[in-house]
């Protein structure tokens, strides 16, 4: 069986079972403060990060990782493995696939990049599908194949904490913004091939919620779904209120908190939460 790295970035949450497997390596982000930068996840956490914003003289703004960096990384896998897999964030969302794919050409090791079109604890569920998979001796072909067909059919669902932030970040058009503050409209953020996209318009933040829960009451009444990813970025309180939610309604799911981390809090604030699960994971 050929030995597998496993590869990620610093906007994936990480569960206790991910983050002490010796097969996982992380890439990180960096985010720059008014000309300081940081690198996610090492020397500047969330909590420090929504902390800073309020006393910012320019926009924050993050990076994605060098080409370089991805080719040290390789590089060093090489000499205790035969491939490497990398599931990154979005390409819609950052350069992050494409500075992998780059450095993937530039080492002897073969580089597989999955774009997952998604970040947070959604990368980890298809991280952990395909170690699973490998691990069962299923090729790689197969195995990236598997990982395509699940993450086309997630659903994620989000209220921004600020629109402000991502809009300027780039993540959403002057257009989109203008009309998400019209009104105090309340946009439900969405994904479409791994795009931010609104969803709906609704008129308050607690209309919202109820939506995005029928949108899961819906796709339950579909599909096997076993387990849903409360995302959050520092209101914890919130996620835990929709986590009892959705457990009295379906004490058989298995529910995930994930902060967001502090890359995607640059871009949309710490009041932002939604939830996410795939169709196709049974």
């Amino acid at each position: 069986m050929a030995r597998t790295a496993w590869v990620t970035d610093s906007t994936v949450f990480l569960d206790e079972e991910l983050q002490y497997h010796p097969d996982i390596y992380t890439v990180p982000l960096t985010i720059s403060l008014d000309g300081e930068e940081y690198t996610d996840g090492v020397d500047l956490t969330p909590a420090q990060l929504f902390e800073r914003l309020k006393f910012l003289k320019t926009p924050p703004k993050t990076s994605q990782p060098s080409v370089g960096a991805f080719q040290t990384l390789y590089n060093q896998l090489a000499k205790d493995y035969d491939q490497v897999v990398a599931v990154l964030l979005s390409s819609k969302l950052s350069g992050t696939v494409s500075s992998s794919e780059q450095a993937a050409k530039l080492v002897d090791i073969p580089v597989t990049t999955f774009d997952s079109h998604i970040l947070t604890y959604p990368m980890s569920a298809l991280l952990k599908c395909g170690m699973q998979w490998i691990e069962a001796g299923e090729s790689l072909e197969n195995v990236i194949e598997k990982l395509e067909n699940i993450r086309d059919t997630g659903e994620t669902y989000v209220l921004v904490g600020s629109l402000e932030q991502l809009h300027r970040g780039g993540r959403m058009s002057g257009l989109q913004f203008f009309l998400g503050s019209l009104l105090n409209v309340k946009p439900i953020i969405s994904f479409d091939n791994g795009a931010l996209f609104i969803k709906e318009k609704v008129r308050s933040e607690k209309k919202a919620k109820e939506k995005i829960l029928d949108y899961f009451h819906l796709a339950y009444e579909k599909n096997p779904i076993k387990e849903v990813y409360i995302l959050y970025g520092s209101q914890e309180n919130h996620a835990e209120e929709w986590r009892r939610e959705l457990k009295k309604g379906y004490p058989q799911l298995k529910i995930v908190r994930c902060p967001l981390g502090a890359v995607i809090g640059v871009h949309a604030g710490e009041n932002t939460l939604g939830i996410s699960w795939y169709n196709g994971l049974a």
